[in-house]
């Protein structure tokens, strides 16, 4: 189980010995206080988790943590992952050209209510059946009523491909890619790099967007890439990267991301953190990418004195209790399955 430590303290004058300084990519780099932070909230949050599960006590309480909302450790685990995981991915047509299909149409709104909508009027989602004007109408009639078709996080830019409405233009960048050869072009790549940069060329997917739906891609069955390929760290993470590290990281973030990942178990020992990761998987370079993200928000409130690159000071998101069962179902390959059982009695 995860620890049961409270956060950290917003100083170094409570008696904490500073964090080591480190050695990444040639540099010398002393962390801040935000750094065991870092640790310490992910011991925090992952025992907030299994808790709501039933596989930990009841986490002692963290005021920031709990009148403010943080995804989960593993990104895999939190629920618009787990929906994408559970009813996309997995469910339906596995040809690989469907899935690449269903994954993208679901990633460009990402928002469940949106996918659950077209299913609603259309019945299974596939490409053999995609119709533009039928699907156009559906979206765009919900949209006239003021109901929201996008989520508020992974939001990607409206390409510019001839449609007055935002999510023409998205149903468009999906065709595109489709009748281009993605899907054969990505699993055909010899690296998750080389994949990433099949998607990073098409209109609107920046190098963070491009690099976030090649992950959703490989939840499904039909890709096998390593998690530990390779990363690309998104604004926020770079926020939190300096937040942990000070300016002397700057330019060296994936470098930072993946000093993270190789040394997890180090630093929760010697700050006595118990962390098992998701039934034994330890964190990878995605999910210490978005938990920088998480730490920089953090900070906000446990670290005001620490200044990261946006300035902002503030978390906006408040945290309110979602009565939806919490599920816990992964991908196959990863073999964690079996240990969560429990979590679904």
């Amino acid at each position: 189980m995860a620890s049961t430590l409270q956060a950290p303290p917003p100083s170094r004058s409570e008696g904490c010995a500073p964090p080591p300084v480190v050695e990444i990519a040639g540099r010398t780099l002393r962390p801040t206080p935000v750094f065991d932070t870092y640790w310490r909230f992910a011991a925090a949050r992952q025992q907030v988790y299994l808790a709501r599960l039933g596989q930990a006590p009841p986490a002692r309480h963290d005021p920031v943590l709990a009148q403010h909302r943080f995804t989960n450790c593993f990104r895999a685990a939190d629920r618009v992952s787990q929906y994408l995981i559970g009813q996309v991915s997995y469910r339906g047509d596995q040809e690989w050209r469907e899935v690449f299909f269903r994954t993208m149409l679901f990633k460009v709104f990402n928002k469940v209510t949106t996918w659950q909508l077209l299913q609603e009027h259309l019945g299974e989602l596939t490409w053999h059946e995609y119709d533009f004007r039928a699907w156009d109408r559906i979206l765009s009639e919900s949209f006239s009523t003021g109901e929201r078709l996008y989520s508020a996080a992974y939001i990607t830019p409206p390409p510019a491909l001839g449609e007055e409405r935002k999510h023409s233009n998205h149903l468009r960048l999906i065709e595109m890619m489709m009748t281009r050869s993605a899907p054969a072009r990505v699993q055909e790549a010899a690296s998750m790099r080389e994949a990433y940069e099949v998607l990073l060329g098409f209109p609107a997917l920046g190098p963070f967007l491009a690099y976030q739906y090649l992950i959703d891609l490989n939840y499904s069955a039909q890709l096998s890439f390593s998690e530990m390929d390779f990363v690309v760290p998104g604004p926020g993470a770079r926020d939190g990267i300096r937040k942990c590290f000070g300016s002397a990281a700057d330019g060296i973030e994936s470098d930072v991301i993946r000093y993270m990942a190789d040394t997890q178990q180090e630093h929760f020992g010697r700050l006595g953190l118990r962390f098992a990761g998701l039934w034994g998987r330890p964190l990878q370079l995605i999910d210490c990418q978005n938990m920088f993200c998480e730490v920089d928000k953090y900070a906000r409130v446990a670290h005001p004195d620490i200044a990261g690159i946006s300035g902002r000071s503030r978390i906006k998101q408040l945290y309110r209790p979602d009565p939806a069962p919490l599920t816990a179902w992964f991908p196959p390959k990863w073999g964690v399955n079996t240990a969560a059982e429990p979590s679904l009695a």
